[in-house]
């Protein structure tokens, strides 16, 4: 199986090991990640106000180059996916965005949210399936109490991303639990850690990091796991006594044996 595959720009710098464990887990696993031609930064935040159209555009170019290609677009970075997803959900939703955008790009065919945009992890779940993916694990990650950090983006708000209940997500537990390891459940595991503070306030994003890993390490994890690039650097740079904190896609390499084959 091939998918269209959207790396956005921190997936190329800070944020290459998502990317590249991602992709060599995928190939592991049977399915093709293809990246799309000449995609362009989904810009990071979701725009609010309806009538920001240009902010718009590069989401919906790289919707529309899966649907011609006759492929799914799979995500890796939180904030690419939340805002990939939302500005689709405007595209089949939304009549006065979804025109403006076309005259804006002169399509004779408006583009009407017609491409399913997944999660890397959407992928495991609903297209492997953890029962398969626990089948291809040649190095299980016995022993190790790992806590899952969902983070905002994922998951928020739910009745638009679709991705995971809200209040109490299970999706990255039952992923821990597909590579053989133990998933620590913790109440802060779906909190906000204040990544996009960070600039301004670095005090309150690190009162919110160390908050987190307080309640990680009470609750017996022994290190953390995101799919946010920002997470990642929020929960490695700004925790005054920190755990080891990784991206998923690291742990799945792992355990699948690609790191030790391309040693």
């Amino acid at each position: 199986m091939t998918y269209s595959y959207f790396p956005g720009c921190t997936l190329k710098t800070k944020g290459k090991d998502l990317d590249i464990w991602g992709r060599a887990s995928a190939e592991a696993l049977g399915f093709h990640l293809q990246e799309l031609d000449q995609w362009q930064c989904c810009g990071a935040v979701y725009p609010m106000a309806k009538d920001e159209i240009a902010t718009r555009l590069s989401s919906v170019r790289a919707l529309m180059a899966a649907g011609e290609a006759g492929q799914e677009l799979v995500t890796l970075c939180s904030a690419c996916h939340h805002v990939i997803k939302r500005v689709n959900r405007d595209m089949q939703t939304d009549e006065t965005i979804r025109d403006r955008v076309s005259r804006y790009l002169g399509l004779q065919t408006p583009y009407a949210g017609e491409t399913t945009v997944l999660h890397y992890l959407e992928v495991l779940r609903d297209r492997i399936g953890f029962d398969n993916l626990k089948q291809k694990v040649v190095n299980p990650l016995t022993g190790r109490k790992i806590g899952a950090y969902y983070g905002c983006m994922l998951l928020r708000p739910a009745s638009e991303m679709g991705f995971d209940n809200p209040e109490n997500p299970t999706i990255l537990e039952d992923f821990i639990r597909a590579i053989g390891a133990e998933p620590v459940v913790y109440a802060r595991r779906n909190e906000c850690c204040g990544g996009y503070c960070t600039i301004k306030s670095k005090d309150y994003a690190r009162k919110q990091v160390d908050a987190i890993m307080e309640n990680a390490r009470a609750c017996g994890a022994q290190e953390l796991i995101t799919a946010c690039p920002l997470c990642l650097y929020n929960l490695t740079e700004n925790a005054t006594d920190g755990l080891p904190v990784a991206y998923f896609t690291q742990l799945l390499a792992e355990a699948l044996g690609v790191k030790e084959e391309q040693k």
